[in-house]
């Protein structure tokens, strides 16, 4: 068996409003690092999850979801008497607002107890982001210590910066987001959460702060503008994929899990970046987080009908 990509963070279901009958909400599902999971199994890659939910109708729906997707659950603990938690997209003529109900949820009560030291020790990559340690106190030290363990072990990890001033305070934010920097060798920043934590504007000053924590590899989401790759001894940007983008909810999570997926199968930094700016690109001409993933396969023919 493949040595796997463990992802650790908490996935919520998701009911979004119709616009067309206000009245009727569609159910989704949402999460970072799930989606991450979920990205990077479409691309072939052997992933995991880490993390709990409760023993309840939703969570039920989650494990469903991950097997269906091939995501390994057997690190996804389920709690009796917690909550899964959810949320809700409403619309109006302002946008789009998200209502949240995940306080207490079972996955803000994961421990560093529960964590499998074993499997982490022992995969191809770990990853997690801001909101993996911003959920609650607890689940914020546990993923402290499973990036210290993969360090340990000599596996790699990766951080995507996603910051939700909602789930913590600014100050708490760079207190623990410089922890994890420290312990982090690949960063998957995003431009208004890294200036926000670094304090900078400019973006080779924010890799060059990056890289003073000992990160190896950079991969700056951009956007519409593409990728900025930076390594200790190298930074070019790598183009986007231009597309007529409907919905880009996921979509650097996308990225992420697709970016990760082709360094795991050998790729250098600025090829896996290619890859990746077309799968999150693929990943916006359609409506929700999870449904517009693209598989290997449509990643593949996009590659070779841009060559």
């Amino acid at each position: 068996m493949s040595k796997q990509i463990l992802a650790y963070g908490e996935a919520m279901v998701e009911f979004n409003q119709s616009i067309a009958s206000p009245r009727n909400f569609l159910q989704g599902y949402g999460g970072d690092t799930s989606n991450f999971a979920i990205a990077a199994a479409r691309q072939g890659a052997a992933s995991a999850y880490v993390s709990a939910v409760g023993d309840d109708h939703f969570g039920q729906d989650l494990l469903a979801l991950w097997q269906r997707e091939q995501v390994d659950v057997q690190h996804v603990a389920v709690r009796p008497g917690a909550s899964t938690g959810i949320y809700f997209v409403t619309h109006d003529d302002s946008g789009h607002q998200f209502h949240y109900r995940r306080a207490g949820s079972a996955a803000s009560q994961y421990q560093t107890a529960d964590l499998p030291l074993e499997s982490i020790a022992g995969a191809a990559a770990l990853h997690l982001s801001g909101i993996s340690l911003a959920i609650s106190e607890s689940a914020c030290e546990a993923g402290l210590a499973a990036m210290a363990q993969a360090r340990a072990a000599g596996v790699p990890t990766s951080l995507d910066t996603n910051l939700r001033l909602r789930l913590w305070s600014l100050e708490r934010a760079r207190e623990k987001m410089e922890q994890a920097f420290g312990l982090c060798d690949i960063c998957l920043p995003s431009w208004e959460d890294v200036s926000m934590l670094t304090g900078l504007e400019d973006r080779d000053a924010i890799v060059d702060r990056l890289l003073g924590y000992g990160v190896q590899l950079v991969a700056f989401k951009l956007g519409k503008e593409g990728c900025y790759v930076a390594t200790p001894q190298e930074r070019r940007m790598v183009a986007p994929y231009p597309v007529q983008a409907l919905d880009a909810t996921g979509a650097g999570d996308c990225f992420g899990g697709a970016f990760m997926a082709e360094l795991m199968r050998g790729s250098d930094p600025f090829a896996a970046a290619r890859y990746a700016n077309v799968a999150a690109a693929l990943s916006t001409t359609g409506y929700g987080a999870v449904e517009p993933i693209p598989t290997r396969k449509q990643v593949e023919a996009a590659l070779h009908a841009a060559a």
